[in-house]
């Protein structure tokens, strides 16, 4: 029977001969192309190979333990940071996952002599129970139980307990020194790493290029942002604002990096005067002449040496610097008070105006997601039609084929979490070849997944029936549901903050007994961190959202060992609006994200009049814009996938 064209040869399985489109991106054939033995090449922004192995983590704890004996240490904190305290990091920065295999975005482990731990969260609490030897390492909530109240529970008196003071915040070393010395033992920074001298094939620190970020993309030339951000630093009583965070150095440079995984941000510090000429500590392979021809009317360049040197600079001089406790290296904070500078601890004058996009970044992000929500949508009709034959591994590498085919693809923005059944359940998911599994009928398969482009950031998911799914499986959905519009549909006060939304998506699942361990929000980045601050729907989510601020909507419902549910819309809070016979303008959000939700797991008995009215117009609003954009067969899909059912 011929199959309908969707725009790529579809049905291969992967190992097949293949062509589907013109060679894009990177790699030596580039994505989905076909290469010259004629077989397909693999995908080219994410693996799909086994990264975890729990019988590491034995025989280097004890290699780790060697080594802090040697530097007469009787403990070693080792969070998932690198000196740039950002989420993600480079393969070099990965010593959490090195020493122990784990690997999540999130956690700690705290080696001492007779005992270790591994504190993670709740998205990762499951994978962590798999992915890590629990008999050397035990699991623990870091939520609950962070790593300042872990030590001041375990720790012994006369224990010297080593730290990086790179790895670590000024903030965290406080916590963690005040939890140490009350249970009778020292906190010690190191100068050299322990974890670093036994890892012997540590992979190389990364020199990605960076990239310039276009005016007419950024809103605002790095000149203006400078004598913004210069104007705050004076407003807080510092002449220098040291620059800690790789996503606050791009947004205010106007530069983009390639040093991490799917977050394409520099590694590097900035320092920013009130008034004058910033400098960036950048590694030299990073610059080439069009980015240094970029900078150069506004920023001077220094290597990643120069930085310490730079601050003694500044301490000798007595100036007053500007830092955040919560994303500052705790030895540069160090280094400029032993100088002699003036630290001032305030709030990184960067993230709330990078938080805030401009018209020329809103209008990027709706681009963005009008061409994501089309590339989706080509993947969810071929799923339909394709999916009950296949494997979590294949629908990555088709939703990325799918995404790459606009030629405007220039990474993922993470890893595409793709789950079926049981796998769901696990929130943070990546399938491997040793765990890849087929796509049964009548179950429900999550997939959350983003892209980046350079005019915007995605990020969505959306979880989908394969077959009959059972009673559960749709009241479930419809509780998870009832959440996101409460979220999407909200209108709330100038100064309400994350914290008071986060209710709005849990209700119907409290009133049902269930709830799930993660946030209902994170910010987004302009072309930037898919995991953006400071703006987020979270239980601890205490800044106000303000017009500009993109956040996630995504509320769950995980059922271990058998099925995972998440709807994910990415939404912009719009400016405050009058409401019809109120006497208050709101905040609310727009929509970002245009892909259809999943009606067959729908149990419409569960949703009010108004419920149903929102998902009839959002469907509506998905078909009108995403259906001018695709294939006739995809678009016939759609007008399915999108019909009332009201």
């Amino acid at each position: 029977m011929t199959e309908p064209d969707y725009g790529l040869t579809m049905g291969s399985p992967p190992g097949s001969p293949f062509v589907w489109l013109p060679c894009v991106g990177r790699g030596e054939a580039g994505i989905g192309c076909q290469s010259a033995s004629g077989r397909y090449t693999p995908p080219m922004f994410q693996s799909f190979d086994t990264h975890a192995d729990p019988r590491v983590g034995a025989p280097r704890a004890a290699l780790l333990r060697a080594e802090l004996a040697r530097c007469g240490l009787t403990g070693f904190v080792v969070p998932r940071a690198d000196e740039f305290q950002a989420e993600y990091v480079p393969p070099s920065a990965e010593r959490l996952r090195w020493l122990t295999g784990f690997t999540g975005s999130a956690g700690a482990a705290i080696v001492l002599a007779d005992e270790a731990v591994i504190l993670v969260d709740g998205r990762y609490t499951l994978q962590v129970t798999v992915e890590v030897d629990t008999a050397v390492f035990t699991p623990g909530d870091i939520v609950a139980v962070p790593p300042h109240a872990w030590l001041k529970a375990h720790v012994k008196a006369g224990d010297r307990i080593g730290y990086d003071p790179w790895l670590h915040t000024l903030a965290g070393v406080r916590r963690l020194k005040t939890a140490v010395e009350a249970a009778g033992g020292e906190l010690v920074p190191v100068e050299t790493n322990p974890l670093d001298a036994v890892w012997s094939d540590r992979p190389a620190p990364p020199e990605g290029r960076l990239v310039v970020q276009p005016t007419p993309l950024a809103g605002e030339e790095a000149s203006a942002k400078l004598a913004r951000i210069g104007a705050a630093i004076g407003e807080a009583g510092a002449e220098h604002l040291l620059i800690n965070q790789p996503d606050s150095v791009a947004w205010i440079l106007n530069v983009r990096g390639r040093d991490v995984p799917h977050n394409p941000v520099p590694l590097a510090h900035a320092l920013v005067p009130k008034a004058g000429r910033a400098t960036l500590f950048v590694a030299p392979a990073k610059i080439d002449d069009a980015l240094r021809a970029h900078l150069a009317p506004v920023c001077d360049l220094a290597t990643p040496a120069d930085l310490l040197p730079a601050l003694a600079a500044l301490g000798e001089a007595k100036a007053k610097v500007l830092l955040d406790p919560a994303w500052t290296s705790e030895i540069l904070a160090r280094t400029l008070a032993e100088a002699g500078a003036t630290v001032v601890e305030g709030d990184d004058p960067v993230t709330l105006p990078k938080a805030r996009k401009n018209d020329a970044e809103i209008a990027g992000a709706r681009a963005a997601h009008v061409r994501d929500g089309a590339a989706v949508a080509r993947f969810l009709a071929w799923f339909d039609a394709e999916g009950h034959a296949t494997d979590e591994i294949t629908c990555c590498e088709m939703l990325e084929r799918f995404r790459a085919a606009g030629g405007e693809l220039l990474d993922l923005s993470f890893p595409t979490i793709s789950g079926a059944g049981p796998n769901g359940a696990i929130v943070h998911y990546h399938s491997t070849r040793s765990t890849n599994r087929p796509i049964d009928r009548d179950c429900v398969f999550l997939l959350d997944s983003g892209a980046q482009y350079r005019d915007g950031t995605t990020d969505v998911t959306r979880t989908l029936a394969v077959g009959e799914p059972s009673a559960e499986m749709k009241r479930a959905f419809t509780l998870v549901l009832k959440g996101h519009i409460a979220i999407a549909s909200a209108r709330f006060p100038v100064g309400t903050t994350g914290a008071a939304l986060d209710t709005l998506a849990r209700i119907a699942l409290w009133k049902s007994g269930f709830d799930y361990d993660h946030g209902t929000g994170h910010g987004v980045g302009s072309h930037l961190s898919v995991h953006e601050g400071p703006q987020r729907i979270a239980k601890t989510g205490t800044v106000a959202l303000e017009p500009g601020m993109i956040l996630s909507n995504e509320p769950g419902y995980y059922r271990t060992g058998a099925f995972g549910i998440r709807i994910e819309n990415l939404e912009i809070v719009h400016e405050a609006r009058a409401v019809e016979g109120g006497e208050r303008p709101m905040l609310g959000f727009e929509t970002l994200t245009l892909i259809p939700i999943d009606t067959r797991l729908l149990d419409t008995g569960l949703m009010t009049r108004d419920e149903i009215r929102w998902l009839d117009a959002y469907h509506a609003r998905v078909s009108a814009e995403i259906g001018p954009l695709v294939d006739e067969p995809t678009r016939a899909w759609l007008a399915r996938a999108c019909a009332p059912i009201a």
